[in-house]
């Protein structure tokens, strides 16, 4: 029927073209649907020492469970693996937050959410030390001061948690731990915003390599590598302003996206926001990175990506085979705009498919929409009173984490950013949610990427 459609779209009058594009995106189903509460804490130091929020804080020896940027399968079939951003949203208010791999599994059948034993995914009673990885640099191989080398948080009179500072622990106001993988030799491979950094990650969580920078490969501007105003090397300039001037990328606009190929020899680091120096010429432009796993090196390939709006985001990067991917694009609104409570809901929240073989006139690899996050199908009410008009919006701000499941299936799950963003219901911060979405043609997804 896509294919009937698609061969008839240049004879079709104007008016009747938009409709028919809107039953394409239609044809992704919701099949599955589970939530993590906000308030879901783990054991550990006492966090939200720094940060205002819509919840009293701090949180005694605890944790929250919460910020999800990408995900990646568990150690069974039915779980995963979710990594944890810096936290609070900044280096200032996170330094007090341990940067974690939790386990953990969407029950479908129940719609609850459930720790898993890290190691074998059995079930657990809680978020407990069984159900994480902490990152850390007990080889000290990161090439400036950590927080756990320090006595006192930084700006504050606070002493530094004695278990950070024991086993330093990496934590917010060290990385902004935005997307990961997981390769043949079972070490870990993250992607940093406030460098932005490639970070090598053993299977106990700690850092095999220094933190490896991105070069300015395409010789945009002066500087000879990318880097952000949160990037250490910027640390003792005056202030803010100064950081910002210095940068050649914008603040949180690093690696938020990182596939792995489907033969699992490269990496496809993607940047968040444009460079400075390259928006006068596209606004619209973010840079895909190729990285050698086998020397541990950036290959010089750079593929370039056309956001749909310049003031629109990328959320993640995933990879379908060797040469094609998914890209998570959203506007920075959030509400459900079937719920006329919210006066300026979403309005942008699309799945892409891309081949960076193939490339338009301009250079932009060429986009597919392959899912409008905004318009999923359940006739069968899977999402109960959430679904109007058979229709179910995931309508967050940020919607950082996409993975096949198999050819025909999708995992999405949104960051809630514990507790600041109001995207499902008025007033209430958000869940994390767990959806899988069935579409309506497969993927050419290798057999070795189906879970």
């Amino acid at each position: 029927m896509t294919k009937f459609l698609a061969s008839r779209l240049i004879f079709m009058p104007a008016l009747i073209l938009p409709v028919l594009l809107n039953f394409q995106a239609l044809a992704a189903e919701l099949v599955g649907r589970a939530v993590l509460p906000a308030d879901t804490f783990a054991f550990g130091s006492t966090t939200g020492q720094f940060k205002k929020t819509n919840r009293t804080v701090p949180f005694i020896n605890a944790q929250p469970v919460q910020g999800f940027s990408a995900v990646i399968p568990g150690p069974k079939v039915g779980t995963y693996l979710v990594i944890s951003d810096n936290g609070f949203g900044s280096k200032a208010n996170s330094p007090d937050n341990v940067l974690r791999i939790y386990a953990l599994e969407p029950d479908f059948t129940t719609g609850q959410v459930f720790p898993v034993n890290f190691q074998t995914g059995e079930r657990l009673k809680s978020f407990n030390r069984e159900s994480f990885l902490e990152l850390n640099d007990k080889r000290n191989l990161a090439n400036f001061p950590i927080i756990a080398s320090q006595k006192l948080y930084p700006g504050s009179s606070i002493p530094v948690s004695r278990e950070i500072a024991k086993n330093r622990l990496l934590t917010g106001g060290d990385f902004d731990t935005e997307s990961f993988r997981r390769v043949s030799d079972g070490t870990y491979w993250i992607g940093d915003e406030f460098g932005p950094f490639l970070l090598h990650v053993g299977q106990n969580g700690e850092l095999l390599d220094s933190p490896i920078p991105l070069p300015n490969l395409r010789a945009i501007g002066k500087l000879n590598f990318v880097k952000s105003p949160d990037n250490p090397e910027f640390a003792n300039l005056p202030d803010d302003t100064a950081r910002i001037a210095a940068a050649n990328l914008g603040g949180s606009k690093g690696f938020e996206g990182l596939a792995l190929n489907g033969s699992g020899t490269k990496l496809y680091a993607m940047l968040e926001g444009a460079l400075k120096d390259d928006i006068v010429r596209s606004r619209s432009r973010l840079l895909i990175n190729e990285f050698d796993l086998a020397t541990k090196q950036y290959t010089g390939k750079v593929f370039s990506y056309k956001l749909e709006n310049p003031n629109y985001a990328i959320g993640d990067l995933t990879a379908i085979n060797d040469n094609e991917f998914i890209v998570i694009e959203r506007d920075n609104k959030q509400g459900d705009p079937n719920n006329p409570a919210f006066k300026t809901p979403a309005q942008f929240k699309r799945l892409y498919k891309i081949n960076i073989t193939n490339l338009d006139k301009q250079g932009f690899v060429q986009k597919e929409l392959l899912v409008d996050l905004l318009k999923i199908s359940d006739k069968k009410g899977i999402a109960g009173n959430l679904t109007q008009n058979s229709i179910f919006a995931f309508p967050f701000v940020t919607i950082e984490n996409v993975l096949p499941i198999d050819a025909r299936t999708l995992l999405a799950v949104n960051d809630n950013n514990y507790a600041d963003t109001i995207g499902r219901y008025p007033g209430q911060a958000d869940n994390t949610e767990f959806i899988k979405i069935r579409l309506d043609k497969p993927l050419n997804l290798l057999k070795s990427q189906e879970y």
